[in-house]
């Protein structure tokens, strides 16, 4: 029998303690207590406690011991500087003189235990003051750590002569130091997020949270011996605003870390959607017509990380070079270049005497940022912040033409662009000359697609776009041979400044367009394009995702909406830079050169280029390479006579050594069986499986085949089916494989795919294998548990002559494909091409499909029946997922 474990009195005081303490703190929370406050209740409750705990292990060391008043109890860390969460760990150091350093471990192991068994996560180290030293002077971690060193019990004298000499030692080595502290800290941004304006943030970890704010701190230790802002701007290091919002920031993100903790009773930090949406709710957060309540929640958590993010950046940077050196021969060797601007060996800055008019003026303001790019100085801190304090009071006025002219002077060049873009927007010059960046400025829309703010997307839209400068590929040549980049850049700029209103954003952006590009100095074919670029910035993206491609009518359709080949050339780079800007892998090898593809037959429709897929010549010449080909492998009597049926949308899609190879296995596939082989195309980072056989063999496996390759971890990309002459099927579909992200899977694990796909149709009578996900599911919940925008069918029996169109909006979930193409089997129609697009965690798939005769779907009842089994099946299979 088991039995209760026996806690000593002061545990068990102590538990009871924390218990009602940790309620009572709670209850403050509750009751609107700014974070702070909570912090430090927890903190001291924290203080109460451990103070018990080690008079009660003291209590229990032998009655000669001498330790108390040789050893001191240091609090350091969060705990430290008194701001401990609901779920944090606690700190502490016993730091005690040399001769007793090996008497301490029998108090160390009693009060590790104790405050353990009292249910409190401990670090507890045992030094003496040089050890301290000597490690925090090779670990900046640790470091970091005891720059938070709060007294608790024990020798004051001893805590006192261990804390000046960490001073000491570490304003000795302080540039080393700095130089450590921020390289650690920028690894650590790169595991949680180096940009402050995360999908899902970490609150403590991520760009511009609690981590910057300590970076501060810790920095002001190592050089200053001080790591309060507050005592930071006593000393002139830190600017009384910027004080100010640091204090602000931090209120807002110890209050929104302490209401994570309490809600999950545990330590919570990482800010994910659904916690967003609650927390919205619960600080009373309203939404309005056009935003929900937790886009302006977290447009508020964005406006406190950019300011922390600004000011740790600048702070730095002020201390960065301030060796005795460079402060004496800084000022001397300070010289005036014009325009009110000095410069020295590191710096750039603006005269005293005229600071005042340039923060009036963008047009100086980009002058100086431009400047300090052109001869890579750092603006001086003093002029930044001068700049940055003044904007958002100063009154807004119309576009100057000075302004306008050296703001598309700027867009005309790729270097360093998106730098003084973010720091125009930074210092909210950028919406002074683009207004409709003001109501973009950290707003996060959790719709289709979108990772970042609308403002953070379009400015890494803009880099992506600069950096196909140096794109080996098609966009890259595209890119280098346009010749109007300040347009393609502002098309950039502005192609997502309609999110976050009621109407269509395309619709709303064409409207914004318009009105702005009567304030730049551009001409009429400039302003047409700009406003079309913006409009029509999804219809690339639509067209090479959603439509057949390999169908002569697509390319004719697109051709006539873009125009010229000069709005072609743009709105490829454009949908390139747009998507590679969305988020991480976005971009990927499929779909970059699915783009690429129709880029190039759509440029040849639009010159006339006789080699267009689409004549007739052009697949005369194709079939007879093919043939040629086949003559010199003695193996054209296989193949001569299916030649002439391929259709031209295969020979287009196909190299002519590729589809020969796929003509002689279908050849030889079993007359009452299926052939299955797959091929890779490291063009498109994702291999080929091939079905091939009769029409008879072929019918009703589609879904059974997506089921089967979900079943093995496969994302699939596309599907194309193609009909031969002797009713010969050849059924493509393009995959990721899970298990081999680069795209180079083995010949065993094809093999084993090939093999999964062969048991499903061999077995239709068995159920398919159970189904991992279809695409790779986002980590955390996901956007249709807090923006639950509708599922969207349609049928279009419009665009294509032979085929009836659907197309599937809904979110990413486990095996929806899957379930779609089982329904369209049962609703007896046959899918001929499908495409499957993928944006974070959502999916647009799209069926070509026909009748089982062959037609187009046009009864309207019929056309009302698919639908709606397509949106039940969906509707069920989010039920049984979630």
């Amino acid at each position: 029998m088991s039995q209760t474990p026996s806690f000593h009195p002061a545990v068990l005081a102590a538990r009871e303690k924390l218990a009602s303490g940790h309620q009572r703190m709670q209850a403050q929370h509750e009751r609107g207590s700014p974070g702070i406050q909570v912090c430090a209740g927890l903190t001291a409750l924290v203080d109460e406690v451990l103070l018990d705990l080690y008079r009660a292990a003291l209590d229990e060391l032998p009655t000669d011991s001498q330790l108390a008043s040789q050893v001191v109890l240091v609090a350091h860390g969060g705990y430290g500087r008194r701001r401990m969460a609901p779920f944090s760990d606690v700190d502490l150091m016993l730091l005690c003189e040399p001769l007793i350093r090996d008497q301490l471990a029998p108090l160390a192991q009693l009060l590790t235990q104790f405050v353990f068994d009292a249910g409190l996560q401990l670090g507890l180290a045992t030094r003496t003051a040089r050890e301290a030293w000597e490690l925090a002077g090779r670990d900046v971690e640790v470091l970091t750590s005891l720059a938070e060193s709060r007294f608790l019990v024990g020798s004051e004298a001893l805590f006192q002569r261990y804390l000046e000499g960490l001073r000491r030692r570490t304003l000795r080595r302080s540039r080393s130091l700095v130089a450590s502290i921020s390289q650690a800290r920028k690894e650590e941004r790169a595991g949680w997020g180096d940009t402050v304006y995360l999908l899902r943030p970490n609150v403590k970890r991520s760009r511009g949270t609690l981590r910057d704010i300590q970076l501060i701190r810790w920095v002001g230790f190592t050089l200053y011996g001080q790591p309060s802002p507050e005592q930071l701007m006593r000393q002139g290091r830190l600017s009384t605003e910027d004080c100010r919002q640091l204090r602000e920031a931090l209120e807002f993100l110890l209050r929104l870390r302490n209401e994570m903790h309490f809600h999950a009773n545990r330590a919570q930090d990482e800010l994910d959607l659904a916690e967003q949406v609650r927390i919205a709710e619960k600080f009373g957060y309203e939404g309005d017509e056009n935003l929900f309540p937790m886009e302006q929640f977290m447009r508020q958590y964005f406006e406190h990380t950019s300011q922390v993010r600004y000011i740790g950046t600048h702070f730095l940077a002020a201390v960065g070079n301030r060796n005795r050196l460079g402060r004496i021969l800084g000022p001397i060797l300070r010289r005036k270049i014009g325009d009110g601007l000095w410069l020295s060996p590191l710096q750039i800055g603006a005269n005293a005497a005229d600071l005042p008019a340039i923060c009036q003026d963008p047009a100086r303001i980009m002058q100086l940022l431009e400047t300090a790019n052109r001869l890579n100085r750092r603006i001086d801190h003093v002029t930044w912040q001068t700049i940055r304090q003044s904007l958002p009071a100063a009154p807004a006025s119309s576009l100057a033409p000075e302004t306008a002219a050296r703001f598309m002077d700027l867009l005309s060049r790729g270097a360093q662009l998106g730098t003084i873009l973010r720091h125009l927007h930074e210092l909210r010059v950028l919406e002074r000359i683009l207004p409709p960046m003001t109501h973009a400025r950290c707003l996060l829309q959790f719709n289709e697609y979108h990772k970042y703010t609308v403002d953070e997307h379009t400015i890494r839209a803009v880099e992506v776009a600069a950096s196909f400068s140096k794109h080996p590929g098609p966009v890259g040549e595209a890119y280098r041979g346009f010749k109007q980049k300040r347009l393609l850049h502002l098309a950039l700029l502005m192609h997502d400044l309609g999110k976050g209103y009621k109407e269509d954003h395309s619709e709303v952006g064409r409207r914004l367009a318009r009105e702005t590009a009567e304030t730049l100095p551009l001409n009429d074919w400039e302003k047409e394009t700009l406003e079309f670029l913006v409009h029509k910035h999804l219809v690339m993206s639509h067209t090479a995702f959603r439509q057949n491609v390999n169908d002569p009518d697509t390319i004719v359709r697109f051709a006539a909406e873009v125009g010229s080949t000069d709005l072609l050339q743009a709105l490829y780079i454009l949908t390139c830079a747009d998507l590679a800007a969305v988020g991480p892998g976005v971009l990927n090898a499929w779909k970059e050169e699915l783009l690429a593809d129709l880029y190039r037959r759509t440029r040849r429709q639009l010159t006339g280029d006789r080699g267009s897929y689409q004549s007739g010549e052009w697949a005369h010449k194709r079939r007879t390479a093919i043939r040629e080909l086949a003559t010199k492998q003695g193996c054209l009597a296989d193949i001569d006579e299916m030649l002439d049926s391929v259709p031209n949308d295969l020979l287009a899609s196909q190299a002519a050594a590729d589809l020969l190879s796929d003509l002689l296995e279908l050849r030889q596939a079993p007359p009452h069986g299926i052939a299955i082989w797959s091929r890779l195309v490291p063009q498109r980072n994702v291999v080929q499986y091939i079905v091939g056989s009769t029409e008879q063999n072929m019918a009703g496996i589609f879904h059974r085949l997506t089921g089967a390759l979900s079943s093995q971890r496969n994302s699939i990309m596309g599907a194309e089916i193609h009909r031969l002459a002797d009713s010969l099927v050849l059924d493509r579909f393009f995959v990721e494989d899970g298990d081999f992200p680069d795209g180079t899977p083995s010949i065993e694990r094809r093999q084993q795919v090939e093999q999964a796909m062969l048991d499903v149709v061999e077995n239709r009578d068995q159920p398919v294998p159970a189904i991992r996900p279809t695409w790779q599911p986002s980590l955390g919940p996901r956007a249709k548990d807090f923006n639950p925008l509708p599922t969207r069918v349609s049928i279009d029996n419009e665009t294509s002559s032979d085929f009836s169109i659907l197309t599937v909006f809904a979110y990413d979930r486990m095996g929806l494909l899957h379930e779609i193409t089982r329904t369209l089997y049962r609703l007896e129609l046959e899918v001929r091409v499908a495409r499957i697009a993928t944006y974070l965690d959502q999916v647009v798939d799209v069926f070509y499909v026909t009748d089982r005769a062959g037609l187009k779907v046009e009864d309207a009842e019929q056309v009302k029946l698919i639908r709606r089994s397509v949106q039940d099946a969906i509707d069920e299979n989010e039920s049984s997922d979630g």
